[in-house]
């Protein structure tokens, strides 16, 4: 794991020395990423410029030095990630002719590109990666990034230059960058708690898309990124084509490909661990370690004191029960709150999945005895393991038959008061209703309601099921959200309606938007951002693309029961531990924002959302935040994910 950086001035105006002197300060950034070694290479003729920050866990020695060149002198590359099936390639290519001096994964890509060309050598690699390769002979530059979006990399231009680099921290560094916040982009990170690709916070800044190759000449003429693996082609073959095996047959398949992915992803020249939870999917990925692994596997589980937080129980029990070298950690408020400071630094950019807190103290524990460690997440997106999937298709079912019109006449019926009106009402008939019949706030219940009831399809309720703040517009000053994967299905945007799929299941298509949105843009930045901040290279074996591809053949009979999801995944790990030890309810990576924003983090976020101070900075209309402020201190309601939103957006521009 590793950062990489580079610009190309096609102005060429800068001399060898002030190429590689900006390339350094840019890299420079990114020693967190990459603290055991560096290298810059520079062609001063063509204006390119690369910078690298190393992490070595394949091939410690010298040879596996970043930026590399290929023997045959035609490739110079940069590269963050992993190749996971590298010694089978390298072997293919030895049988070719080709001689390697070292034994990292980088040359073999190199030798890969020089045999089989970009996109057929992309197309074989299993791994995790974002890399930027420059073609000495074509005088082109190749920008990449592994199919499910496991590593970041960020793109744009700035007048004649063209920058790139694994966080916003390094195109930063860029003597004449222009940070100009993008307001449309702030109004979709409110409604989803992250920027969506392809945008970033800032203007002319964009994230480069999972399974995607950006290709640009240096001419004028902006490129368009160009797929070369889609999710979904992948769903849509899925249901053309489903699995027609049995169950026990299915099982046996997944428990291969688990058994496999987990192998390949265990390879490394440095201690390697695991996070666990206690959960199905990081229970999974730890048994099936265990299974191939001659000693114990170390795990990692954070506990809180709050039990509604705490699953360091369970995952103690799982640990035993397996036989691992178990630590766990039990966080006092204190130690999380002290987090808070490091996460826009960490970030580079507004993020407010408060699951970041844990995140990154569960990588920085794991990470006092081990340099990689593999992690559950996936689990969820591609075995129906969210529990708003069922809500969702359970409320759309109720609603769904009633015609389009009667529904919107119900939600203006229902809107005609406000919540505190309605509450009101309710406060003069509470005392003739039964007890369960009463609710608190039943006026926000009831608006809940009616935006439900006016949503035109299910997949504008599940857009609505998963935003925070409704109408960002009205709360970003200046803005219009962009579209986004989740709200283009019958847009005008092109690349962004590729992603869309006509699915024949609400409950698949629920699955498909948050592995090509929430997935990428959400978990795998949080995951990234946090084990990297520490310098722990973390590997997902659940996103093994040949896992990916199976598991979106299975008919959903085989992921959903009675009992919820991840019926298959279940049967598979029941087989290592006993059933009562993970049949439980869904808990959350979560921190008890809620009351920290009533307690130790009041002072902190009241300085944030001062009136005078919102209305200074001009981004945001004061009113709405000061009110739903006034109503959480109150205790009237619980505002949390959206004042976490604005907070983590004001922290980030007070860093």
């Amino acid at each position: 794991m590793c950062g990489i950086t580079g610009f190309w001035d096609i102005s060429r105006q800068k001399s060898a020395l002030e190429m590689q002197a900006i390339a350094q300060k840019m890299s420079n950034t990114l020693l967190h990423r990459g603290p055991d070694d560096a290298g810059v290479w520079v062609d001063a003729s063509s204006g390119i410029a690369f910078g690298h920050r190393r992490l070595a866990i394949v091939d410690l020695s010298p040879e596996g030095h970043q930026p590399m060149l290929s023997a045959n002198g035609r490739y110079v590359i940069v590269f963050n990630g992993e190749i996971y099936n590298f010694l089978d390639l390298r072997r293919e290519l030895e049988r070719l002719g080709h001689r390697f001096r070292g034994g990292s994964d980088t040359e073999v890509m190199l030798a890969a590109f020089s045999e089989w060309g970009l996109q057929p050598a992309v197309q074989q690699f299993n791994g995790m990666f974002a890399f930027a390769l420059w073609d000495c002979q074509e005088r082109i530059l190749h920008l990449c990034r592994d199919r499910l979006g496991e590593k970041p990399l960020y793109y744009g231009w700035m007048g004649k230059t063209f920058l790139f680099g694994s966080e916003l921290k390094s195109l930063k560094a860029y003597p004449h960058f222009q940070a100009e916040i993008n307001r449309d982009a702030l109004a979709l990170f409110l409604r989803h708690n992250y920027i969506p690709t392809p945008y970033s916070i800032y203007q002319g800044i964009y994230k480069l898309p999972p399974a995607t190759v950006l290709t640009w000449n240096g001419l004028e003429t902006r490129s368009s990124p160009i797929p070369y693996w889609s999710a979904k082609q992948v769903a849509e073959s899925g249901v053309t084509s489903p699995f027609a095996g049995s169950e026990a047959e299915a099982a046996q398949q997944l428990e291969a490909l688990l058994q496999e992915a987990v192998k390949l992803r265990m390879v490394a020249d440095v201690p390697l661990g695991a996070f666990l939870s206690g959960g199905i999917d990081s229970s999974t990925v730890v048994a099936m370690m265990q299974r191939v692994s001659s000693q114990p596997v170390k795990t990692f589980t954070i506990g809180f004191y709050e039990d509604a937080f705490n699953e360091a129980a369970y995952a103690k029990a799982v640990a035993q029960h397996l036989g691992t070298d178990h630590t766990e950690l039990y966080v006092t408020p204190e130690e999380a709150l002290a987090v808070i400071p490091k996460l826009p630094s960490l970030y580079d950019e507004p993020f407010s999945d408060s699951s970041q807190i844990p995140t990154f103290l569960v990588s920085q524990l794991a990470r006092g005895q081990v340099s990689v460690a593999l992690s559950g997440d996936g689990g969820d997106e591609l075995f129906a393991g969210y529990n708003r999937y069922f809500r969702a298709s359970k409320i759309w079912q109720q609603i769904g038959w009633i015609p389009t019109t009667l529904r919107q006449v119900a939600a203006d019926a229902l809107t005609k008061l406000s919540p505190d009106k309605w509450n009101q009402a309710f406060c003069h008939i509470d005392s003739l209703l039964p007890a369960q019949l009463q609710h608190p706030n039943p006026g926000d219940k009831l608006h809940k309601l009616a935006e439900i009831l006016a949503m035109p399809n299910p997949d504008a309720m599940y857009r609505s099921f998963v935003s925070h703040w409704k109408n960002p517009e009205a709360l970003v000053i200046g803005s219009r959200e962009p579209p986004t994967v989740l709200s283009d299905a019958y847009g005008s945007d092109s690349v962004l309606r590729q992603h869309w799929t006509h699915l024949p299941s609400f409950i698949q298509r629920m699955m498909y938007l948050d592995t090509v949105s929430y997935l990428p843009d959400d978990i795998l930045v949080k995951v990234d951002r946090a084990s990297m901040g520490v310098a722990l290279e973390a590997r997902v074996p659940l996103l093994d693309h040949r896992l990916v591809e199976f598991a979106l053949r299975l008919p959903l009979s085989m992921k959903i029961n009675n009992s919820g999801g991840k019926w298959l995944l279940r049967e598979i790990l029941c087989k290592y531990v006993p059933r009562n030890l993970i049949e439980r309810p869904k808990m959350g990576f979560g921190v008890p924002i809620d009351r920290w924003l009533r307690g130790s983090l009041r002072d902190w976020a009241e300085e944030l959302l001062s009136s005078e101070r919102l209305q200074q900075e001009g981004y945001f209309n004061p009113q709405p935040i000061r009110q739903k402020w006034k109503e959480h201190l109150a205790g009237d309601r619980n505002w949390q994910y959206y004042l976490w939103d604005v907070l983590m957006f004001q922290a980030w521009l007070d860093a």
